[in-house]
């Protein structure tokens, strides 16, 4: 068995469309999506759509949350804002239900996956640091939790017990251990952050025991153009290419 795990899509179609195709060519045989699959980018719908067809597990991100329910913007920097606002337009009522009914976590198979904490799945906090990590640790049951909400692929461990020390940085690759636990964040499809444009996700194989992410190179200037042709903020297309 063999999973794809994607975040972050932000209805980038060309990115999801890549990162899917590359999933497809490395043998993977399940997938599962850490949350906001809508916001920032012009194609919400189709990636919606591709994603329920795939019936493919997945979890409430914040934009997710945000772009299906009249809730307020006052937290969201304008160009967030307006592009939620956008989007509430461009999905249908069942689109929204479906995004409503997402659950915060959710245990696949033997892990578990959550848009941004363990701890708080409903506050949107950010895992930044070793601190937070260990907070998202104490109501981690799992061996491997993986999330998402930063945009940027790190990854977490602690060795399991009351005194584990946590540790963390960058990855390519994580053999996993038995006596570990591992809180992944496997970057962004659809905007990273990280100040690589190339979209990232990450494959778990369960046979080898092994995370390992990849960055791929995609259609960004189909992309920024498809947000200006949608009136969306110009300043959501340029980021695209500088990974900001």
């Amino acid at each position: 068995m063999k999973f794809a795990i994607i975040s972050d899509i932000h209805a980038n179609l060309e990115a999801l469309q890549t990162v899917l195709a590359d999933a497809k060519e490395r043998k993977c045989t399940h997938y599962a999506c850490v949350g906001d699959v809508v916001g920032y980018n012009a194609n919400p719908k189709e990636c919606l759509d591709i994603i329920r067809e795939m019936e493919m597990p997945c979890v409430m991100g914040n934009h997710d949350e945000y772009c299906s329910a009249d809730i307020d913007l006052s937290s969201f920097n304008e160009s967030a804002a307006t592009a939620v606002l956008w989007t509430r337009e461009h999905l249908n009522e069942a689109d929204k239900q479906w995004l409503k009914d997402l659950r915060y976590i959710r245990l696949i198979e033997s892990f578990s996956i959550v848009h941004a904490t363990m701890d708080g799945p409903r506050r949107w906090g950010y895992v930044t640091d070793k601190m937070f990590a260990a907070a998202s640790f104490g109501y981690q049951t799992t061996n491997v939790c993986f999330h998402g909400h930063t945009h940027v692929p790190i990854a977490f461990m602690q060795e399991k017990g009351p005194q584990g020390i946590v540790q963390g940085g960058t990855y390519t690759r994580i053999v996993v251990e038995q006596n570990k636990r591992y809180f992944v964040n496997v970057g962004s499809v659809g905007q990273p952050r990280d100040g690589d444009p190339r979209a990232s996700y990450a494959t778990y194989d369960f046979a080898k025991r092994e995370i390992e992410l990849h960055r791929l190179d995609y259609d960004i200037a189909t992309t920024q153009r498809k947000i200006r042709e949608a009136g969306l903020p110009e300043r959501l297309a340029i980021r695209l290419e500088l990974g900001r």
